[in-house]
């Protein structure tokens, strides 16, 4: 299904907020840097248990499906795939955000969550020699990775277009209005503070640029049992913001030519495959519904 802006509008973009109404935003963060340590750690997003989080898979990943079967189901080639550098691919994408990008040669682009470098490493040579890939990440554990790999990258390719940046998503260690494209994989759901992100995105955006983001979001609102889930939240799905909202956002801040094209594939694989966390939703929810009744990946286009 896809929608554009032309259509409703529903809530204030200010009250979106569906990550766990427990948690203040700096509890958030940490959970979620927490969750995101871990899967830099172990490579892939699989079970983690301690005393903190314990997560089954979701948009960031999954133990049910290998990376690269979960990258394929969601649209990414094995050509693609096996171009990249070891372990870049942990199984964090709900969507394939370089493939609506539409990029030229020359262009500045910024991936916001870049994680290990995953869609950076298929940006970089879309973009060439002249362009230039900037990923950001909050979590220090994953900077570390992703800047291993951007060696083997540069080694694999000879290009060296690709940097990473210590930061968070509300606050983007990236000057003003110099960037021609941003690109997002199930990251943004992820922030507590999402209306700050898309101001944040419109800020660094160069006139007439534009964003190609994949990302959970909601087509009706979370039962309650699931949106106090942490694992649930590091798992993308207990902080997704309605599609209603998102649109919303993303218009009040200045975007134009909002386009949101709900993409079934990601949540029948979770659910298909029996996905641990997906299955635990599954028995939170009302008898005979269904985890795609509610969730959705997104994907969403825009122009500053």
């Amino acid at each position: 299904m896809s929608t554009n802006e032309n259509s409703s509008s529903f809530r204030s973009p200010e009250s979106c907020s569906n990550t766990s109404s427990a948690l203040s935003e700096s509890d958030v963060r940490d959970k979620v840097r927490q969750g995101y340590t871990a899967i830099a750690k172990k490579g892939v997003f699989s079970v983690v248990e301690d005393s903190s989080c314990s997560t089954g898979g979701g948009c960031c990943g999954a133990t049910a499906l290998s990376p690269s079967e979960l990258a394929e189901k969601i649209g990414y080639s094995t050509e693609e795939l096996e171009k990249l550098p070891e372990g870049a691919n942990m199984g964090l994408s709900c969507g394939n955000p370089t493939a609506i990008a539409a990029l030229a040669q020359g262009e500045v682009l910024l991936h916001l969550g870049s994680g290990g470098g995953f869609d950076c490493f298929l940006a970089g040579p879309k973009v060439g020699t002249t362009g230039f890939v900037i990923g950001i990440d909050m979590t220090p554990d994953m900077i570390t990775k992703a800047r291993k790999n951007a060696q083997l990258y540069t080694e694999r390719t000879g290009l060296n277009n690709v940097e990473f940046r210590l930061g968070e998503i509300e606050h983007l260690p990236v000057a003003d209005k110099s960037v021609d494209v941003i690109i997002s994989n199930c990251v943004i759901n992820l922030s507590p503070n999402k209306p700050q992100v898309w101001r944040e995105m419109y800020r660094v955006l160069k006139s007439g640029g534009r964003i190609a983001v994949s990302d959970l979001a909601l087509r009706k609102e979370l039962p309650a049992a699931v949106k106090e889930m942490v694992e649930a939240l590091v798992g993308c799905v207990a902080g997704a913001s309605l599609i209603e909202d998102i649109r919303s956002m993303a218009r009040e801040v200045g975007f134009t030519d909002i386009q949101l094209v709900e993409k079934p594939e990601y949540i029948e694989a979770m659910t298909n495959f029996q996905d641990p966390l997906y299955q635990k939703i599954v028995e939170a929810l009302p008898k005979d519904s269904k985890p795609s009744d509610y969730v959705v990946s997104l994907d969403i286009s825009a122009k500053s």
